[in-house]
């Protein structure tokens, strides 16, 4: 019996010890807005030893920040040593919604996140350097950002999903502070419907982007994303849809991540 529960305890410690991701906050530099930016990097247990790994940009929604999803999501930390992939949480600043914004040259969250960011990441730390080991994706304002980004830089991302995002901006023209972003949509039409991700769908070639796309039944973007996944249908664009019972809340998004970690995995695993 006493050896027993050694071994019980000695297992239960190699699992505490075996899932040992870091996690690094960090300073990068945006020289499109000259300033310094914070973001988290997880990198997974035995990162010394190996030669490069993919890597999954995460991004947030409005309201938050760079912190939340390792501290709402602990669980994501698991997940990248489980998949053995780099996980890259960036901040964009609370309600940037991951634009270049043409009302606002000060806010350029675009260039940041695809290319500043990107290229400093691969230069700090062992990634495949190359769209087939990057994916990024995101919660709300974020799932927009992932899936914005992705339709525009398919040189960059490789695979792209969304989380109850925000996938057409156009009907929420006083919410979020969009409009500080964008100008008022009644004078800027032009720029909504330019940077709402369902207007973008042009821009994809099939089987070239995979996309995973996840909102809960009772979400406030429910019908945006239908609108979204019809529209997807309709252009032979193969992507995952994934609709569960929920709302716009933690308790999902906490559930749905590994969904989309999963996904990724057997993206990275093609060969």
């Amino acid at each position: 019996m006493k050896k027993y529960l050694i071994t019980i305890v000695f297992l239960c410690i190699y699992s505490l010890v075996a899932l040992a991701a870091k996690v690094d906050t960090v300073l990068t530099y945006s020289a499109s807005m000259k300033k310094n930016i914070k973001a988290v990097v997880i990198t997974p247990d035995n990162y010394e030893k190996g030669a490069a790994y993919p890597a999954v940009y995460i991004l947030h929604g409005a309201g938050g920040n760079y912190s939340e999803w390792v501290n709402k999501v602990p669980a994501i930390k698991k997940y990248a040593d489980e998949r053995q992939m780099i996980v890259v949480c960036p901040d964009g600043n609370v309600t940037s919604w991951y634009f270049d914004s043409p009302e606002d040259p000060a806010w350029k969250y675009e260039t940041y996140v695809s290319t500043e960011l990107v290229n400093w990441v691969d230069q700090k730390y062992k990634t495949i350097k190359d769209r087939k080991g990057r994916a990024i994706t995101g919660l709300s304002m974020g799932g927009h950002g992932a899936l914005y980004l992705a339709f525009k830089h398919q040189d960059t991302f490789g695979a792209a999903g969304s989380m109850s995002g925000g996938v057409d901006i156009q009907p929420f023209p006083l919410n979020w502070d969009i409009a500080k972003r964008l100008g008022a949509k009644d004078k800027y039409p032009e720029r909504w419907e330019a940077n709402s991700v369902i207007e973008l769908t042009h821009l994809l070639i099939p089987n070239k982007l995979a996309l995973i796309i996840d909102c809960g039944r009772d979400d406030f973007f429910y019908n945006v994303n239908m609108q979204l996944h019809e529209k997807l249908l309709y252009g032979n664009i193969p992507h995952d849809f994934i609709i569960r019972p929920g709302v716009h809340n933690w308790e999902y998004w906490g559930n749905a991540v590994g969904y989309q970690f999963m996904y990724f995995s057997n993206f990275f695993g093609k060969k």
